[in-house]
């Protein structure tokens, strides 16, 4: 098989990335090793800046988000039981978010995907990138015991933290940044209305909250819990009682519960590889760098990588411009790092780090709540990055 891109990941980024390609009539071919209901089992976040809804748009896979995703013009703050609205729209010129969950944009790519034609293979076994430095990059891999080829152009290592596309980078070549958290997320999906209307992120001296949705009937809710946690240890009755003694007394009061139709412990983690690409390779997405999920921001870097990565391959494909891409690295990391400083400043001013910070750590982080939640400028600067900064122009 030849192709001119060869995508490795069919998540959200790999299929957003195809679906633009295909759009502009670059050719490409998505390869991915889970089968498609693995990938749309996975339950993630579901926060959209508007940069990743103009990206969603652009790729025409946006009616079903534009008709079911709720627009939010604001988020809370809780600390010692206070309320801090933050105002989106009106401390950033008009910006909002959208919550649309992110298994639902994998299904609405997934759906134009197999509607275009454009080819996709699943259940591809030992999956290797060849000749990342030469004139003829490939990529085999193995599927119904057949060892197939895919002669490219260029490669997209779009397949997560774990997947091939790093790893085949020699060892010597990328930086690695990293900053592990003492603790995790458990996490419970429910059919059962929202709390509130906007996201409400709480700190509490029991640990650190949040209270998300994906619709009008379907909520998505957050405890900051030990990393020895483990989900048998936590029963639908425990985590609501739990959840209610960290809220509000009259948020508590109006939280409906039900069972659950998922739980989980995320780690937190921030993780960062320099540069984000070798030779014809780019990474994208989670296989170059992991916020912690505080910011909202995972899904939405991941979105920027392929917009930046998209808008230089047109130039490459329509005006000849190789030239460009030797900056995919440079404009990607530049957006990287502010989300990973957002995720970073909003885990520390969340959560409790009861044992793993000292009395100083304990000092800056009240400053910084006092600070950020009453002055403008503390509040503009929260807002702005959460409904995400603008992209770079390229020229």
């Amino acid at each position: 098989m030849k192709t001119q891109v060869a995508i490795i990941g069919a998540g959200p980024s790999g299929l957003l990335l195809g679906q633009l390609l295909h759009k502009a009539g670059i050719d490409n071919i998505i390869i991915e090793r889970q089968t498609p209901d693995y990938v749309l089992g996975r339950i993630r976040a579901g926060v959209l800046e508007q940069g990743t809804v103009d990206m969603l748009r652009e790729a025409g896979v946006s009616d079903r988000m534009d008709a079911e995703g709720l627009v939010h013009e604001g988020v809370e703050l809780v600390f010692d039981g206070k309320r801090v609205p933050i105002h989106l729209t009106e401390l950033t010129g008009g910006k909002s978010v959208v919550v649309y969950g992110q298994t639902e944009v994998t299904r609405d790519l997934m759906d134009a995907r197999a509607a275009s034609g454009a080819p996709i293979i699943y259940s591809a076994s030992n999956v290797a990138l060849h000749e990342l430095k030469g004139e003829r990059p490939y990529v085999t891999f193995e599927k119904d015991g057949q060892l197939q080829r895919i002669d490219c152009d260029y490669i997209a290592g779009c397949d997560g933290f774990h997947g091939v596309s790093r790893k085949t980078i020699p060892a010597g070549v990328l930086t690695e940044y990293e900053r592990v958290y003492p603790f995790g997320w458990l996490g419970l999906l429910s059919d059962t209305p929202p709390v509130n209307e906007e996201l409400i992120y709480a700190h509490h001296e029991r640990g650190f909250s949040l209270c998300s949705q994906r619709s009008l009937t379907r909520s998505r809710y957050y405890l900051q819990v030990p990393l020895t946690d483990k989900v048998e240890d936590w029963s639908d009755e425990r985590f609501w009682n739990e959840l209610k003694a960290r809220l509000p007394e009259e948020v508590a009061e109006r939280l409906v519960t039900g069972p659950s139709l998922e739980k989980s412990i995320a780690p937190l983690r921030s993780f960062v590889v320099e540069p984000m690409q070798y030779g014809h390779l780019f990474l994208v997405g989670d296989a170059a760098h992991i916020v912690p999920p505080t910011g909202a921001k995972g899904l939405n870097l991941a979105a920027s990588d392929v917009c930046y990565l998209y808008r230089i391959l047109v130039k490459v494909y329509a005006e000849g411009r190789t030239d460009l891409l030797e900056k995919y690295s440079e404009l990607a990391l530049r957006r990287v790092w502010k989300g990973e400083r957002f995720s970073w400043f909003m885990t520390n001013l969340l959560h409790d780090f009861d044992g793993h910070k000292d009395a100083w750590d304990h000092k800056m982080q009240e400053a910084d709540r006092e600070y950020f939640l009453n002055s403008h400028a503390g509040l503009v600067n929260i807002a702005e990055n959460y409904v995400g900064l603008p992209y770079e122009e390229i020229c």
